[in-house]
């Protein structure tokens, strides 16, 4: 590898986009080869970003000597032996969110990771927002006291993602708005409350909407009709009750399709003894978005601040090749990833079982 630039293989032409648009911020890293079965659509992304070489076998991008790094932005099933191969073909990863469908995958990658020496870095891109940002500093230098309850949520009016493909498939997907929404937030509110110790986890899920046929992406056509039974094997709603070792708890929601005031909405809330913060992002809004509640004197005050905009998959990249040049810390890195699976497996172990569990039981 040069000293000075890391050469990058994107496999995915779906969400690679967004990687793509991260390394085009990045003039530390090049862009040489892109991989995934959509041709078409893989040859207009090497145009618009100026990538020399496609395959469409992501196994002919991985024996390209040439590649020092790639991000996998494919179908959930594939994570795992995509990233393993490619970590065992001495190829650095960025892994798209979720790390994998469950605990025993994500185990297996991460044990690649420490057989190869290589970095396996996890794209939870939310994390880098600047109301995140914001709020985990207020945290961690007490300004909100001891944060005692949180709710995290992200809610869809009407938005699977594809009624009938691989999403509403649970053995491609490993579940639904939880694994694919749900995780992000969880992500986001451990992340600003310092990563604290989740015991045990109370979980529902329903499917009460599509499996009827309903509830897709307002405007969007389908075959089917309004109440015919579709393939629709994962939630469309999944609520959470986690308790923390320090005996805080945090409620989580995630909804694909429901009967809700909120049209595509995610936020976190917190409630500490000195004062509590709220993000509220409206259609993927990044500004405008936090509240600061507070008291001064004898009365309460609220504040708003001022946010800048940040491209989430560029902050991501940026440290990934950060790592790889300079050996910092990469984060979120696999253990961050595999914390957030088991806990995603506990939610669905819950919901099967009916009963609230502990972390240990999941493994």
């Amino acid at each position: 590898m040069a000293q000075d630039k890391v050469r990058v293989g994107v496999i995915g032409c779906g969400a690679g986009l967004f990687h793509l648009e991260g390394y085009a911020a990045e003039p530390r890293a090049e862009v040489v080869a892109l991989a995934g079965l959509d041709t078409d659509r893989c040859e207009m992304l090497a145009g618009r970003f100026s990538v020399p070489r496609i395959y469409r076998d992501y196994q002919d991008l991985l024996a390209q000597e040439d590649i020092d790094a790639v991000s996998i932005a494919v179908p959930n099933f594939l994570h795992m032996p995509v990233t393993v191969a490619a970590l065992e073909a001495g190829k650095h990863v960025l892994i798209e969110k979720p790390l994998a469908r469950h605990v025993d995958e994500g185990k297996l990658m991460l044990e690649a990771a420490e057989r190869t020496g290589k970095i396996l870095a996890v794209s939870f891109q939310r994390r880098t927002r600047h109301d995140v940002e914001i709020v985990r500093d207020q945290i961690a230098c007490g300004a909100l006291g001891r944060v005692y309850y949180s709710k995290a949520y992200w809610m869809r009016r009407s938005g699977i993602p594809g009624l009938g493909s691989w999403f509403t498939s649970k053995e491609a997907a490993g579940g639904g708005p939880l694994i694919d929404l749900g995780v992000h937030v969880l992500d986001m509110a451990l992340y600003m409350l310092g990563n604290p110790v989740v015991t045990t986890v109370s979980a529902a899920t329903y499917s009460e909407i599509g499996p009827r046929g309903r509830g897709n992406w307002v405007g969007r056509r389908t075959s089917q009709g309004s109440d015919d039974p579709v393939n629709y094997e994962v939630e469309d709603l999944a609520t959470a009750f986690l308790r923390f070792e320090d005996g805080g708890t945090l409620l989580l929601e995630a909804s694909w399709a429901s009967f809700t005031e909120m049209d595509d909405d995610f936020g976190v809330q917190f409630y500490g003894s000195e004062g509590g913060a709220r993000i509220h992002s409206k259609k993927y809004a990044d500004v405008d978005t936090l509240d600061l509640f507070s008291e001064i004197g004898d009365t309460t005050t609220d504040s708003h601040p001022r946010l800048v905009s940040r491209p989430g998959h560029a902050q991501i990249i940026n440290g990934f090749v950060d790592g790889i040049l300079n050996g910092t810390p990469v984060s979120p890195d696999g253990e961050e990833g595999l914390d957030r699976v088991r806990l995603i497996d506990a939610v669905y172990r819950s919901a099967a079982l009916g009963r609230e569990i502990d972390i240990a039981e999941v493994g």
